[in-house]
């Protein structure tokens, strides 16, 4: 059988952490191959591209286990979470994800709440002149969400909006920025396990289908409820991801404000139009550079044989940019015919894979929901201009943004 090539060099974290986003893409350009095998941080790793490496880890032949580091597990999904479970379990749990986050009336509930809120928003950002918006659509989201998800209206932790922001902001970081974080995300887990008690004493009021009387209401297989920490952690992989969307929102802000000519088509208010919009910019905007698994047992990639509990990094975000399957990538078009209802393995801005029975995201339906809602009314409001910035985006810095962070300028 075939070997795949392997990088020069006895480690490889050095060159992960300077290149970003473009370690596994511009390496395997390099070797002429679409997979290469490399150390990371003194780990054996097979590094992959394309729709059939997709294909591979969101299959049930791997394991999400093991295949991030701690900080990036602990502040994106944390253990005992969806996502580290596998087999019949991660697909008992997965159905509740699915109930809470793809029936179209919660989609729609979280839409309305975030549209009013962003309008109220936009009025008070007038008044300011400008604001950044990478932190500025930070407490619209936290509040729609916390409001959606059916938190009872009580005081909450100071800066929780910041809080979620840092949690997946800091996640590609080392150092005392990630620490904080992960200190600043305890201390939200805390406060969640106490209202989750506290709903199951019957001291607070928990709003009839929201998603945490869902979730409170929710069995294991065995019949058994889940344990407050794990629904505190579960909660905050609703909250902590909306949150996140405020990403793509200031990047959609920044090809709103660089071409207006879509602004004019998409002020008529088309919900199409502005779905594709969302869409174009998902791919094109750096979020998840790649997506790691362990290999349960041992399987072959293109004839190249892997190795039980061999692990896997599966590139996203050169294939997004990858002119075989995007012509002209590096151009902004939302006309491409591409939509997270394909489940399409080359379109991956969140990840692969069947939604119902794989690790797929299944919150891609409300992303799009919740950009297409911020282009609409950023693309109906004249009053808002991009001033002269830094708007470029260090493909070293994960998660990436630009490098302003998107300043908005008010004309009143």
């Amino acid at each position: 059988m075939q070997k795949l090539p392997r990088l020069a060099g006895l480690d490889h974290s050095a060159a992960l952490l300077r290149q970003g986003y473009g370690f596994i893409p511009d390496a395997c350009d390099r070797l002429g191959s679409d997979g290469f095998r490399a150390r990371i941080m003194l780990r054996d790793v097979v590094c992959l591209r394309g729709p059939e490496a997709v294909a591979l880890v969101y299959s049930d032949t791997v394991t999400r286990q093991g295949s991030v580091p701690g900080t990036v597990l602990r502040l994106l999904q944390d253990k005992h979470s969806v996502q580290q479970q596998d087999g019949a379990a991660h697909r008992h749990r997965k159905a509740l994800f699915l109930r809470m986050l793809m029936q179209d009336g919660a989609v729609t509930a979280l839409r309305d709440q975030f549209r009013t809120r962003l309008a109220a928003a936009r009025a008070e950002w007038r008044t300011e002149a400008e604001v950044v918006l990478i932190e500025a659509i930070n407490p619209v989201l936290t509040d729609a969400v916390c409001a959606w998800v059916g938190l009872p209206d009580l005081p909450r932790p100071n800066g929780l909006a910041d809080t979620l922001y840092r949690m997946s902001d800091r996640a590609g970081g080392f150092g005392p920025a990630t620490w904080a974080a992960l200190w600043r995300r305890s201390g939200v887990e805390r406060w969640l396990r106490g209202l989750i008690a506290d709903a199951r004493a019957g001291t607070v009021a928990v709003r009839k289908d929201t998603p945490l009387c869902q979730l409170i209401a929710h069995r294991d297989p065995d019949g058994n409820p889940l344990d407050d920490a794990t629904l505190a952690v579960e909660l905050l992989n609703i909250l902590r991801p909306v949150v996140a969307i405020g990403r793509y929102i200031a990047f959609a802000a920044m090809h709103l404000g660089r071409a207006p000519g879509w602004r004019d088509r998409l002020h008529g208010g088309d919900p199409a139009l502005a779905e594709s919009f969302a869409e174009e910019v998902r791919r094109l905007s750096p979020f998840f550079p790649a997506v790691g698994a362990i290999t349960l047992r041992p399987v072959e990639w293109q004839g190249h044989p892997l190795a039980a509990r061999q692990w896997v990094l599966c590139d996203l975000y050169g294939m997004l940019h990858d002119a075989r399957f995007f012509p002209q990538p590096e151009a902004f078009d939302p006309t491409r015919a591409q939509t997270w209802r394909s489940e399409s393995d080359s379109f991956v801005p969140q990840g692969g894979g069947k939604v119902a029975s794989s690790h797929r995201c299944p919150g891609e339906w409300i992303t799009v929901t919740l950009i297409a809602e911020a282009v609409a009314q950023l693309a109906a409001d004249p009053t808002w201009r991009l001033p002269d910035q830094d708007l470029s985006v260090a493909l070293n810095r994960l998660p990436a943004r630009p490098a302003s962070g998107v300043r908005l300028r008010f004309s009143g």
